[in-house]
């Protein structure tokens, strides 16, 4: 019998949790930091989850080493492939090499140099294509027909949701009582897995997307209840440019409370001053997730509000031709 395949979510607690124990001795449990200047400026407590002091600069190892060590010594020996303009190219090159087994990595011709450059390190194999999402995509599937290895999606797949919402569930173990969480949206993998621990550990939490004036595709979708598609202005947040799948937005249709958006100024100076107060690079896509609290926009005052700061990994030159 053939149909459709399923794209709806199963992550639920349990999952994340089994997550958690899978790749607790190859990632860092990163720390939960305040900062009393930022709180005076917020009128709230706010707390970061720092995950730009994680391995391979962001959080994105989570997801890419729960779905590297799930898969069978079958699987594994044949190796792993995506698409990435970075983080999760990066993440999922470490993870494969953890693993002893190849990595295959298509990047945009315009993914910054400092992204490119922590993929070489862990020995993949980068493939180089035009900055389309069809581009990626078609390049990935070469890649899967020639190579026979397994795709690890960057965010629509069950295993990547379930391992980025391990960084919620040690957030919450260390912070007991939150009011809120914020959390940067791209294509969803994050604020899914986030949502789904959050909400199953508080469920009177609210759950806030942080999405760029310039990528909003979230805050579109979610306002008229099908997914919309991306924006046509580009965003300095490079890791915040890809759309929703079917598999996220749904679970972002049950479960985040509210999308906030950013302008590209806001996302500048942010990150300036998070890497200044927070003592360590801060990557402008995780400067979209904190300036809603600081900037009063989420009507939150007094309040206790957590913040994923989601990586590290600053390109400071241009980025390649």
């Amino acid at each position: 019998m053939t149909g459709k395949p399923d794209l709806s979510c199963k992550v639920d607690l349990a999952a994340i949790r089994l997550a958690h124990d899978r790749i607790r001795s190859h990632i860092r449990r990163t720390p939960v930091v305040t900062s009393a200047a930022l709180d005076e400026m917020a009128q709230a407590r706010l707390f970061f989850k720092c995950e730009n002091l994680q391995r391979s600069g962001s959080f994105k190892i989570r997801g890419a080493a729960n779905a590297v060590f799930s898969l069978s010594d079958a699987e594994a020996a044949r190796g792993v492939v995506t698409h990435s303009s970075g983080n999760h190219a990066a993440a999922l090159a470490l993870a494969a090499k953890w693993r002893g087994i190849r990595a295959w990595i298509v990047m945009p011709r315009n993914a910054p140099r400092s992204k490119i450059q922590n993929v070489e390190q862990h020995g993949a194999e980068i493939t180089f294509c035009e900055p389309t999402l069809q581009a990626r995509e078609a390049a990935a599937a070469q890649l899967m027909r020639s190579t026979g290895a397994v795709l690890v999606h960057p965010f629509d797949d069950d295993r990547v949701i379930a391992g980025q919402g391990t960084a919620a569930l040690e957030f919450l173990e260390e912070v007991e009582e939150l009011d809120a969480i914020c959390v940067p949206v791209s294509g969803g993998g994050l604020i899914s897995g986030t949502a789904i621990a959050a909400q199953s550990l508080l469920p009177a939490i609210l759950v806030i997307g942080c999405e760029p004036m310039n990528a909003d595709d979230a805050a579109r979708s979610l306002a008229s209840g099908k997914m919309e598609p991306a924006a046509a202005a580009t965003t300095i947040a490079d890791g915040l440019r890809a759309t929703l799948a079917p598999r996220t937005f749904e679970v972002l249709k049950r479960r985040v409370d509210r999308v906030a958006l950013v302008n590209e100024e806001e996302i500048a100076s942010t990150m300036v001053l998070l890497s200044a107060e927070l003592n360590g690079p801060v990557e402008l896509s995780s400067a979209v997730a904190a300036w809603p609290a600081l900037g009063g926009q989420l009507n939150l005052r007094s309040r206790r509000i957590g913040i994923i700061i989601t990586g590290g990994n600053l390109d400071l030159g241009r980025p390649p031709a």
